[in-house]
Parts: structure tokens; sequence; C-alpha cells
């Protein structure tokens, strides 16, 4: 099996998300490729240590100036190479965890420098204006309402299955969310029927595809193999499906979630036709849900719990932005004009 053949396997059965596999899997290419020897011949990974690693990361740096994130990313995918593909057996008289710091050993690169970041967060009134923006009918729209009226990820609300949506007990369970995780989300009541429609629509787009050999979705290897019928029921199916049904080499029609990337271009395109100037993305909704909830008075706790974070200082970064800090700082400007002036 190829390297990073048996990269993906080991994050498949770690249980990580398939973007990070993938993410994993570029960043350990792109070390390889960088240690290669003058002549362009490959090294093997065992025969790299340390003094590489650290010119790997230092050339990330200086040489193509990425950010600290990117290059803490890259240092995660080689470790994991080390820690869980190639050393993830050693002998009896070592742990794994102890051969793989020995054989790496100590290395220092030059970090990049993480800056102070805070996000971007549309207005309520700017929220409504991009929303308005997009058609009525479209299938964006309602995706875009339950990021703003949920605050969940961009691919949670792709892959929402129908089996995850109670319109009794009004909430959404968000399964396998990062972390791998599941936490339950408040069913807005302003998009409850319309998202019953979806659903029927779902069922309808279902019925007409098994028709055609096809009524198949993706699940998970753990429920493919505990419950066999998931695959072809149509509870599975995701609730903003794609437009277009992929047909196996075996003849079976499988139907997957949207694309983020189109659902992120619409919201560009009512993003200018709104006339909003700031940047915005589907993830904005997400940051505006979490600030305009904070500034209605409801706990920072609470919203940790919604958005699924599992540090509270994750959450406190929106306390940066928003419009009624705890602690209320007047412009001197504002001070200044609203004194009345002494003087003739």
């Amino acid at each position: 099996m190829k390297l990073l053949e048996r990269v993906s396997d080991v994050g498949r059965r770690r249980r990580l998300a398939g973007a990070t596999i993938e993410c994993y899997q570029g960043w350990i290419e792109q070390f390889l490729r960088f240690c290669r020897t003058p002549d362009g011949d490959w090294r093997s990974p065992e025969e790299l240590q340390g003094a590489e690693i650290e010119a790997f990361l230092t050339y990330l740096v200086k040489e193509r100036r990425l950010s600290a994130s990117s290059q803490n990313q890259a240092l995660c995918a080689i470790v994991f190479l080390y820690r869980r593909v190639i050393f993830a057996e050693s002998g009896e008289d070592e742990s794994p965890d102890a051969a793989w710091r020995r054989h790496l050993g100590r290395f220092c690169a030059e970090r990049s420098k993480r800056p102070v970041r805070v996000p971007t967060v549309l207005s309520e009134h700017e929220v409504s204006r991009v929303i308005a923006a997009i058609k009525p009918s479209s299938m964006h729209r309602l995706m875009v309402e339950l990021l703003y009226g949920t605050g969940m990820r961009v691919m949670e609300c792709c892959a929402l299955r129908v089996r995850d949506v109670d319109f009794d007990r009004s909430q959404i369970i968000v399964r396998s969310a990062k972390g791998d995780k599941d936490r339950i989300v408040m069913l807005p009541d302003a998009v409850k029927g319309r998202l019953a429609d979806r659903c029927r629509r779902v069922r309808a787009i279902y019925d007409r595809d098994v028709e055609k050999g096809g009524g198949y979705v993706p699940v998970p290897d753990a429920v493919e193999n505990k419950i066999p019928y998931a695959e072809r029921d149509w509870r599975w199916q995701y609730v903003f499906c794609s437009l277009t049904m992929r047909v196996e080499a075996d003849g079976r029609g499988f139907r997957w979630h949207a694309h983020p990337g189109v659902l992120s271009r619409t919201v560009k395109e009512a993003a200018a036709r709104a006339g909003v100037g700031k940047r915005v993305t589907p993830h904005t909704f997400r940051h505006s849900f979490a600030t305009h909830l904070l500034e209605a008075g409801y706990d920072v706790r609470q919203v940790q719990t919604l958005l699924g974070h599992e540090l509270l200082d994750t959450t406190m970064i929106y306390t940066h932005v928003m419009n009624k800090p705890s602690v209320a700082v007047t412009s001197p400007l504002d001070r200044l004009i609203a004194a009345p002036s002494d003087k003739p």
C-alpha cells in the first residue's frame, strides 16, 4: 500500500474528517517533495528526521510566507505521519510514542507569528439584506437562513440528513461534527414550514431515483456495516441533496449533498447585490449568529454549547465584536460634541 493510501486508511480508522485526511495528505506530499535529493529522487520517510522537518517548516515561513495556522497544520500532518502511520507499531522494548519522538529528535524551526484576528460580523440589517437578495424559492436561501438561525458550520448544513430534523421538538441534531461530536441546535420557527416542504421534496426525488435504479446515499462505514439498508433508506437522504445523481460502476445511483462551493458563490453574489461592503462567506452567518446571541444577553456558555466549541476561549472571541460589550466605552469625540460649549 502506498504511503498516502496508508495515511488515508489510518485517518479513516481514527475517524478523522475527510477534509482533514486530504489536508494531511497534501502536506505530507509537499514535505516529501521538499526533501528530495538534488537529483530529484524521493527519500524514504524513515530516512528523514528533525533536521529535515525544521528546514521544511522554516521554508514555509521564510520562502512561502505562510500563516501560523498553515505552518501548524503542516506540522500536525507530519507528526501524524510518524506517530500514527510509520511508528504505530514498534518493538517490545519501546512504546510507539517513544519511538517516533526518538526518531525525530528535537527540532526548532522558525515559527510564524499568530496574529489576533476578529471575525467579520454582519449587523441584523445586513443579514436581512443578504438573505433578501437570494431568490426566495432557492434551496440556498433556506441554507443561509439555517446557518444564521442555528449557527451550524457550512458542511454541517450541507450534510444535514432528513432523520436529524425533529419538527415536533423544534430541534436539529448535528451528527459527527468537528471532533466527531454530536450536538443539538434549535430549529427556528421561521423556517420550519419551508424545511418540511424541502424534506417532502427530497422524498419525491428519492422515489424518482429508486425507479431509475438509484436512491442510494453515502453513509459512514460504521453505519453501513451495522445497518446495511441505511444507504437506501430515504430517512438517511441529505436534506440539501445534489441536483445530479452519480451512477457507480455497479449501476447504483448515489445522490450526494450540495456542494459548499456553490453555496459560497451564491452568498458572495447576494452580498454584492445587497450592497454589503464586508467580505461575506457562508461562515460569516455563524459568526453573526454567535455575536447577536451575546448582544441579546444570552450566556456565553449557552452559545458555546450551540456552536460546539470545545474551549470557552474560542467562543469568547465574539465578545470583542459586540455592539454592547460588558464595559461600554463612549468615544471622546461623542462626549465633546454632546457637551455644551462655554465659549460664545
